[in-house]
């Protein structure tokens, strides 16, 4: 499902002279259906830059992102933003650190936007939206509110919710549970596992380790790059 060959990050900093900061080098990973693969290191190790180049936010400088769309591939390294854009409405998930809505948009319809880019009928879409936000412990009394009036950990479940919604077969999360209580990261845990058995190919960042070791099918250990 996703094949990363040979990847190479630097970051140079135009407004400071050009400094360059490397992120990683040669950086190799392969995802199957079903599995959880973590993404464990240090901060500053490239952790959440490489779920940005696997989701196409951020450009690879050489290698290559292969990743399943239908019955062929896409090297994100080098496709049109087009593709990019059918890639993730149909095939690559995400969920970041952040939930970034279009305000005064309902949370039922944050949730449900994923499923209604691929075609599915409103109604439906709220169903599966309206699931998902009561499994999260959204008050159905919020839902037709715009998340931006909501608690930290209250968008985070929304951002939750909309990133399991559609159902994706490629699924990259960035610290879901990070403010997240006890309870609540239990019913994500849930959720993930319950993904890698549909089959779901999954690319996480988790650093709470209760959390990694739940869900981890395999873990890749990265390093920080050492500025020469």
């Amino acid at each position: 499902m996703i094949d990363v060959r040979n990847l190479d990050k630097t970051y140079v900093l135009h407004t400071q002279g050009g400094i360059s900061i490397p992120v990683f080098k040669q950086a190799e990973m392969h995802v199957d259906k079903g599995e959880c693969v973590t993404l464990h290191g240090p901060s500053g190790s490239g952790k959440s830059t490489l779920l940005r180049c696997l989701y196409g936010n951020c450009k690879a400088d050489a290698g290559a992102i292969l990743i399943r769309h239908g019955d062929g591939q896409i090297d994100l390294t080098t496709a049109a933003p087009r593709t990019i854009i059918a890639l993730r409405q149909h095939s690559l998930g995400y969920v970041s650190q952040f939930l970034r809505a279009i305000p005064r948009v309902p949370a039922i319809d944050v949730v449900a936007e994923p499923l209604r880019a691929m075609g599915a009928d409103l109604s439906m879409a709220r169903d599966r939206a309206a699931a998902l936000l009561a499994r999260l412990r959204i008050p159905e009394r919020l839902w037709q509110l715009a998340p931006a009036t909501f608690s930290g950990g209250e968008q985070q479940r929304v951002n939750i919710a909309r990133g399991f919604a559609s159902d994706h077969p490629i699924l990259l999360l960035d610290e879901p549970t990070a403010s997240l209580d006890a309870a609540n990261r239990a019913v994500v845990v849930q959720l993930i596992i319950e993904a890698k058995a549909r089959g779901v190919a999954l690319v996480g960042v988790f650093h709470d380790d209760e959390v990694r070791e739940a869900v981890s099918s395999r873990i890749v250990t990265m390093q920080p790059e050492v500025c020469s």
